[in-house]
């Protein structure tokens, strides 16, 4: 029997310039989970990130303490299918469009542009999102640039067959993304629907870790959203 980990990305700059940059409390996210894997005497023999910088960090940071302790980290794998699913696009080709039909989405926008209040713009952002991303999910909205949900899904499945084909056997290996893969992994242990997966796709803390069981011909949820290194409340964030 062999393990996968499937890591969250710690907790980047939302709303920030640079999304995809660690904020002060990913760092220190990454370095808690860090110690509690040194702690418990974790090792693993496979290693891949998704392409982007918070992924990358992540994984590099818990890299740096696992060397400074003298345990072995191996060499990553870069794999571009683990990359998230494509909000930014999504937002960008059918905001405008939608706006303009619904009103509360416009409300919602103009409170994310107009106030000062940190919370009420992310909460007014994650409704955006939430609101679009159904509607692209459900067909309503589509564009030959912006990938389908089903596409979406489609493409990590895929890596997640090339990791696990991958693995030697009674193998430990762990994969640091997005919330989007780690809920396509769900669906893929426990048969989700599009739709309940990506409701799921929310619910995944920064640098939380879900655990799957795997061999050649079985594929099952372990535990799922795990933060037992985050005993700050302060430290549970979800954007």
């Amino acid at each position: 029997m062999s393990l996968l980990t499937v890591v969250r990305h710690a907790q980047a700059s939302f709303l920030a310039d640079n999304y995809d940059k660690l904020s002060p409390i990913g760092e220190e996210q990454s370095r808690l989970l860090a110690r509690y894997w040194l702690e418990k005497g974790a090792t693993f023999d496979q290693v891949y990130y998704g392409p982007a910088e918070r992924h990358r960090r992540t994984g590099e940071i818990i890299a740096d303490f696992y060397r400074e302790a003298g345990q072995s980290w191996p060499e990553p794998v870069v794999l571009e299918e683990l990359d998230e699913f494509p909000a930014e696009a999504v937002m960008r080709t059918f905001l405008p469009t939608l706006a303009r039909e619904h009103v509360h989405l416009a409300e919602w926008m103009t409170e994310l542009r107009s106030s000062s209040d940190f919370t009420v713009r992310q909460r007014a952002f994650d409704r955006v999102l939430r609101d679009i991303t159904n509607r692209w999910l459900s067909g309503e909205v589509s564009d030959a640039s912006v990938p389908t949900w089903q596409a979406f899904c489609a493409r990590v499945e895929g890596a997640l067959e090339r990791i696990l084909r991958d693995a030697p056997k009674s193998s430990r290996v762990a994969v640091f993304t997005s919330g989007g893969p780690k809920a396509v992994t769900v669906r893929t242990a426990l048969r989700l629907s599009y739709e309940n997966t990506l409701e799921l796709t929310w619910s995944p803390r920064n640098a939380s870790f879900s655990e799957f069981l795997f061999t050649p011909d079985r594929f099952s949820m372990s535990s799922f959203n795990s933060t037992p290194h985050l005993q700050d409340p302060a430290l549970l964030t979800y954007r």
